[in-house]
């Protein structure tokens, strides 16, 4: 069985826009491996998105087809109330930002053990569950993970 991974916005928009060749090869080697379930939340398609319309000047009908697509392909979470009340919690817990403490809030609601994301501390591991990974970083940095 593979195992639950939540995937960040940001590691979504390295991979659709190809402006730094490394990251982008990185992010889509990372979204279309095959011993892993992606999970995202609704946060992070509203994120793309948004993004994809102000920075990579995509049309609706692309905004619609990564839609459709993350919905047949992926474990999508929607944020609810009890994602809400747990993300508060990190908030207080993990000194962690608003948005960032929802997308640690659904990975852990989803039974990932893995966050990609270039926005949290590489290494750090959240509730003794979730492990925080920057894949751009190199392999050797950081090697000495926080728990929080």
């Amino acid at each position: 069985m593979p195992d639950n991974v939540f995937i960040d916005s940001n590691i979504w928009l390295y991979a659709f826009v190809a402006s730094d060749t490394e990251k982008h090869k990185i992010a889509a080697g990372l979204i279309t491996s095959a011993n892993q379930q992606i999970v995202i939340s609704t946060q992070v398609l509203n994120e793309v998105s948004v993004n994809l319309l102000r920075k990579a000047n995509v049309d609706e009908a692309f905004i619609r087809d990564f839609i459709k697509d993350a919905y047949s392909k992926y474990r999508i979470a929607d944020i609810g109330s009890a994602t809400c009340v747990s993300a508060s919690l990190l908030r207080e817990t993990a000194s962690l930002s608003y948005w960032d403490s929802l997308i640690v809030a659904s990975s852990l609601e989803n039974g990932c053990g893995t966050l990609y994301t270039e926005d949290l501390q590489h290494g750090q591991i959240v509730e003794n569950k979730l492990l925080i990974v920057n894949p751009f970083l190199k392999t050797k940095k950081n090697k000495h993970p926080k728990t929080h």
